[in-house]
């Protein structure tokens, strides 16, 4: 009887000290066990002007957040992208290098690192191309580079988009030659960086995925869009007599005939965003042309016509550069077309070798042009070096 009196008194501390534990252990749960707040960055307001298309090209995996562009706009400044962490300036580049906001995010041809536009990458390598301007590139789904060749229907999976080009920039000899391994090393390794990229992704961890989708969405910002021909679109102001002179004579097949490759009002971005052979050469041996990716006769000697938005600042000009000034591009195209079996049909001037504008018909096409400036753009602090 005194064994079971004893069992049953041990049985009964057990059970009330299995109870006592569960309980607090479900105390502390609750207590001292934060609950889990799903990681949400702040939705970017990003500010469309008006008339210009609503189709944007933003993936689903990266959509823009004030805190990725804030990051990717520090990223983007930022010599140390290389992942050169010593003090030498020719082993150190940025993006904003070469893609200089005073000339329309394009190299220009003053700029102190590479003279007269003319870049040679941190692997000795110079690049295939002529530097494009990052103007209005969210609004592009047509591809990228002159060739278009970085686009959606690409079979490699890494040459798709905008982020796809930033660790190209990064990794390739004719731009920073660095690796993923190094230039995440030394992000890492700068202590302002961690806490940025927490606010934007939710950790503090540092990738390369992380990398290029936050210099992405800084890129997808610089819209130009505030032009005087946007005001003047808007009925904000007006166009002076030769302005609108040469706003005829582009948009017009008797005139210039430049809105079928570059567009007119209907297509506000100044680009189609299309490849066309412009009758520049008659000898076609360059490898990364647009027939270089598609395999396309019809595509031998093509380029992306590039947008001509604050064109009088963003010299040198072509795939290649080979025009320094815009005088040089208008009498290319006034009376220096070349004849070849791949000229494009809309280039209706082909046959008598130009445009043949009266001198003072070219003065009135270069102030259309003029009127494509966007002071705003150029200047806007939002877009400059934050660092």
């Amino acid at each position: 009887m005194r064994f079971n009196k004893i069992k049953i008194i041990v049985g009964s501390a057990l059970f009330s000290l299995t109870i006592g534990l569960i309980l607090f252990i479900n105390g502390c749960h609750k207590e001292d066990i934060p609950d889990v707040v799903p990681f949400s960055a702040t939705p970017y307001n990003l500010k469309i002007p008006q008339f210009f298309p609503t189709r944007l090209n933003i993936p689903e995996d990266n959509p823009l957040t004030v805190e990725g562009v804030q990051l990717g706009r520090y990223l983007f400044y930022d010599t140390r992208l290389c992942g050169y962490l010593g003090t030498n300036p020719d082993s150190m580049l940025s993006c904003a290098n070469c893609h200089v906001q005073a000339t329309g995010f394009d190299i220009g041809t003053n700029n102190p690192r590479f003279p007269n536009g003319e870049v040679m990458g941190l692997g000795g390598v110079a690049p295939h191309h002529n530097v494009m301007p990052l103007i209005n590139l969210i609004f592009n789904n047509e591809g990228y580079f002159w060739n278009g060749m970085v686009c959606e229907s690409n079979p490699h999976i890494d040459r798709r988009n905008l982020e796809d080009i930033v660790r190209m920039a990064i990794t390739g000899p004719d731009e920073m030659n660095s690796t993923a391994e190094k230039t995440v090393a030394a992000i890492a390794g700068i202590p302002t960086y961690p806490p940025m990229f927490k606010k934007a992704f939710g950790t503090e961890e540092v990738t390369m995925d992380r990398i290029k989708k936050a210099i992405a969405q800084f890129i997808r910002t610089l819209i130009s869009g505030n032009s005087k021909f946007d005001k003047f679109m808007r009925g904000e102001v007006q166009l002076t007599n030769s302005e609108l002179r040469g706003y005829i004579l582009f948009t017009t097949e008797e005139g210039a005939d430049c809105f079928h490759c570059h567009g007119s009002e209907g297509t506000p971005l100044f680009t189609t965003n299309l490849f066309y052979n412009n009758a520049l050469d008659s000898i076609f041996d360059d490898p990364h042309d647009r027939y270089g990716y598609t395999g396309n006769p019809s595509d031998i000697g093509a380029y992306r016509a590039p947008t001509l938005r604050n064109v009088v600042v963003t010299a040198p000009y072509m795939r290649d550069g080979r025009f320094e000034t815009l005088d040089e591009v208008l009498r290319f195209y006034n009376e220096g077309l070349i004849y070849s079996p791949y000229v494009h049909p809309l280039m209706h001037k082909i046959n008598q070798g130009g445009a043949l504008l009266t001198p003072p018909q070219l003065e009135d096409l270069k102030a259309f042009l003029n009127t494509l400036t966007d002071e705003e753009f150029l200047t806007n602090p939002q877009f400059a070096n934050p660092h």
